[in-house]
């Protein structure tokens, strides 16, 4: 296929009914089994082979890959990109864009939303997979215009799932608005692999009744159903699937390429692939795989409880990771059963990034603090007051209550009540921004985004390590998960480093670490990291732990968060009248924004945080003084 002719679609028609394939490989296939780890390097020596198999697409980017490139590749995505395109001349290029929340996790405003898909488009990107998580199309319109005016393909998504509120014959309303809208495919994501055979085949033929657009369909073998709906969809009418080369396929991820092509061959679906040429790609990924042993899970595998629970695939994968770096794998059932209920509070949102994140970070918190509701991210809380969008069905009024007591949720377009921040970014950022790529890195994750910068001026961009550190003996029973100096929070392929302990200050010649044991944050009074890590406790304590550097929190107005993280917002300056309740500042943890309020009402003193600083939960970030 031309160069020149990547953008135009081809697909079949009534009389050629010839079935095209999209692979993952080089995006949500490495997302699902080994958390979004693969570097770009392992990409390119493979391109050639990849770029001459005449694939409908190949799927590279966006999802959480812009994220893992930054914080654990230390790789700049737009790079990745860049290169990717130059390697890849023959084969469009497909991206996946979570609508207004972009490739972040929150709503970002018009102009950084338009800024950020002509970049994209700029940069190689021939198709946009557009979607959002809770089917509020509200939340695609200016990424659907915008791609649409960058001459890139819209391949507009419906969200799957199944819920007592989702019916096939709302699928179909849905993908009529997406007609209207502009769209050149439709997607069905089945994000989850819940689409059976029979829902495949009846959604399928009951959009080809109603809109004349081409179907792509994806799906992930979580549950083991993927290829058996694929060949129904197919035989319903529909053009394109997503596929994974065998050697990073099925369980989490998506059917077999190889596997597919063979079963079509000699029919009228036929999709002309070279099985030869397929053979040597996924021999080639055989050995690469063996490169991110570490990130691979015992959950990756085809689990038809995937059926019951409705986790998406990367999702499952990742909290098992995060679970067993903290050493708490045996708490992955009892996330599994709150998922649901989180997730029917919600008003059954279908659950990909963000609302994955969100319920799934929800969910653990309340499994991890053994009280419902008892810590609540700022996330949850944008949720509840209707940040997110319209939720599908109605929300658990006890939760929403829980969540942002008496406050009404706002009913219009989320994205209407933010203001432009381009502007402000550039002067934000100034003298440390090289491109206007890099702006728009620093909007989407402005700490992730200094940090890498910085490294990046100073030449010590350095990937995490592809292997296991070397466990530490721990000599104490009370301290029994202390051994590594971080772990890794993850959710649906986005993974966070959190460090295990953070040092706050020494009372009686004893220090307070603050670590995770037995799945909750624990303050444990030692005299130094050698009791519990004997070997490697200097070293982690100078270089990995955050010690305390600020006052302690001691009167009633000393605001101090509640976990270990980094200060991403203030909301106050000094001088400021605040209300017992009100919101001061962020802290990032757990990768979400936790809220920090204020303990009385009062005015603020001192502010002695600024924005990145790490702070630890005995530490006073701001002086509130009552007014007399």
């Amino acid at each position: 296929m031309p160069n020149k002719n990547r953008n135009k679609i081809r697909v079949a028609d009534k009389k050629e009914l010839r079935t095209r394939i999209t692979d993952t490989i080089l995006r949500d296939s490495h997302q699902s089994l080994l958390a979004t780890r693969m570097r770009t390097s392992d990409m390119l020596e493979i391109a050639p082979l990849l770029d001459r198999v005449g694939y409908w697409s190949l799927e590279v980017w966006g999802g959480a890959t812009f994220d893992a490139c930054l914080r654990f590749l230390k790789e700049d995505p737009w790079e990745r990109l860049k290169v990717l395109r130059k390697a890849l001349p023959n084969t469009r290029l497909q991206m996946l864009l979570r609508g207004q929340n972009l490739v972040g996790y929150r709503h970002y405003p018009d102009d950084v939303v338009r800024k950020f898909v002509e970049r994209a488009a700029k940069n190689g990107i021939d198709i946009f997979r557009i979607f959002d998580a809770l089917n509020d199309f509200r939340n695609i319109e200016v990424a659907v215009k915008s791609a649409k005016e960058a001459r890139a393909v819209v391949e507009a998504s419906i969200c799957y799932t199944t819920s007592p509120v989702h019916t096939n014959e709302g699928f179909v309303d849905m993908a009529l608005k997406l007609v209207d809208m502009g769209a050149d495919t439709l997607c069905i994501k089945d994000m989850a692999g819940l689409l059976t055979p029979g829902a495949a085949y009846d959604l399928v033929s009951k959009l080809k009744e109603k809109v004349s657009l081409p179907i792509h369909v994806h799906s992930h073998d979580s549950s083991g159903l993927a290829a058996m709906s694929y060949l129904k969809a197919i035989e319903a009418g529909a053009e394109i699937v997503d596929t994974a080369i065998s050697s990073f396929a099925s369980g989490t991820s998506q059917p077999p390429t190889e596997s597919l092509v063979a079963a079509l061959r000699g029919t009228p679906y036929d999709t002309g692939l070279d099985l030869s040429l397929l053979s040597d790609i996924a021999d080639y990924f055989r050995n690469i795989r063996k490169k991110y042993k570490k990130f691979e899970s015992e959950y990756t595998a085809i689990n038809t409880k995937t059926l019951v629970v409705q986790i998406p695939g990367g999702m499952i994968s990742n909290l098992a990771h995060q679970l067993k770096e903290q050493n708490a794998i045996d708490k992955m059932n009892e996330v599994l059963e709150e998922i649901p209920r989180v997730r029917k509070d919600m008003g059954y949102p279908p659950l990909v990034t963000p609302t994955s994140q969100v319920v799934g970070t929800q969910a653990t918190l309340n499994v991890l603090m053994g009280d419902r509701y008892k810590v609540i991210t700022s996330e949850t809380r944008n949720y509840f007051k209707g940040l997110y969008g319209r939720p599908p069905g109605d929300i658990d009024e006890t939760a929403r209550k829980k969540a942002i007591g008496d406050e009404k949720p706002i009913t219009c377009r989320p994205a209407d009540l933010l203001e432009p921040e381009l502007d402000k970014l550039m002067r934000d950022i100034d003298g440390k921004a090289k491109t206007i790529e890099d702006i728009l890195t620093y909007a989407l994750f402005p700490v992730v985004a200094l940090e890498f910068f910085e490294q990046r001026e100073s030449g010590k961009l350095e990937p995490e390590p592809l292997e296991e550190p070397k466990e530490t003996e721990t000599r104490t029973a009370v301290v029994p998960h202390l051994a590594p100096s971080e772990f890794m929070v993850t959710v649906h392929g986005e993974t966070y480093r959190v460090k295990v302990a953070g040092a706050g200050h020494k009372v009686e010649g004893k220090r307070p670490f603050f670590i995770t044991v037995d799945n909750r944050l624990e303050e444990v009074m030692i005299e130094s990291l050698t009791e519990v890590i004997p070997s490697t406790a200097g070293e982690i304590e100078r270089a990995s732990i955050t010690q305390s550097v600020r006052p302690k929190a001691r009167k009633e107005g000393d605001v101090t968060t509640p976990i270990p993280g980094k200060v991403t917002s203030l909301k106050v300056s000094v001088g400021d009248r605040v209300a017992e309740g009100d919101m001061v500042l962020t802290v990032e943890a757990m990768k979400m924004e936790n809220e920090v309020h204020t303990p009385i009402s009062g005015v603020v003193k001192k502010i002695l945080v600024k924005i990145g600083d790490s702070v630890n939960p005995d530490e006073t970030l701001i002086e509130i003084e009552k007014e007399q």
